[in-house]
């Protein structure tokens, strides 16, 4: 296991910026977050020259790059086109949103299995994020995808799943099926609070992890919109350094 940081941290900022930012935290690996909606980085623009971006990250950052995050659904030329710059990258992890809520699951599985089938081609792995509002929110459901869709993965946020009667069992039904991390500190009323004030036991998402021999990325991810600008760089530190102190 290693300790990475998601440029979502620093939505607002270019990706320029924001990398540059990643590097001043000492943090040595990063994930590349892509919104069409923002102005951080969108999928279209890696997707209309792959080669393009991979070579100007390569001349511009010295910080590997280990995964990617679509915020949003995208069309499969887009997704074909991070994929290609996956595998240039050397990048083995893409998180997907799964569908809002609603969605008919067979229609779901569909489009998963057409997603892992594209990027498998390139080496790369699929895995949709436990997120609040779709069909992954309920983690049986969840797991019922990765065991539709061969291939598929989770990528796994605890801030959702926080209650103490419960945690233990969460924690031991996703680890199996867990391809990726998104790390905050959160309480059961609150999705993110300062480090050290919540309730994520990081040492028994570690323990739990290392029991199925998980040797990938936990990445820190504040949600840009709960995070004070002025102690952003203090609560990624205060991170960072508390899940090295695990590891």
């Amino acid at each position: 296991m290693f300790v990475s940081v998601s440029t979502r941290c620093f939505a607002e900022l270019d990706f320029a910026e924001a990398c540059h930012q990643v590097v001043e935290l000492e943090f040595d690996r990063l994930e590349i977050w892509l919104d069409e909606e923002s102005n951080h980085l969108k999928p279209s623009t890696i997707a209309a020259d792959p080669n393009l971006f991979a070579s100007q990250f390569r001349d511009q950052n010295r910080i590997p790059a280990i995964a990617f995050d679509l915020a949003h659904d995208v069309s499969k030329e887009v997704f074909q086109g991070i994929c290609r710059a996956s595998k240039l990258l050397r990048i083995t992890q893409i998180s997907v949103p799964s569908s809002p809520l609603g969605t008919p699951f067979n229609s779901e599985i569909d489009r998963l299995k057409a997603l892992v089938g594209m990027a498998s081609e390139e080496g790369v792995r699929v895995s949709i994020r436990t997120e609040r509002g779709t069909l992954a929110e309920d983690l049986h459901n969840a797991v019922e995808l990765c065991e539709a869709v061969r291939g598929l993965g989770l990528t796994f946020d605890p801030s959702y799943y926080v209650n103490p009667a419960t945690v233990d069992k969460v924690m031991e039904l996703i680890a199996p099926y867990t391809f990726h991390t998104h790390l905050r500190d959160s309480s059961v009323s609150d999705v993110q609070v300062q480090v050290g004030l919540g309730e994520v036991d990081f040492s028994m998402l570690v323990g739990v992890l290392r029991k199925v021999k998980y040797s990938r990325a936990l990445s820190v991810e504040l949600i840009p919109s709960r995070t004070d600008p002025e102690q952003r760089g203090l609560e990624l530190r205060k991170l960072r350094m508390l899940i090295d102190s695990l590891l």
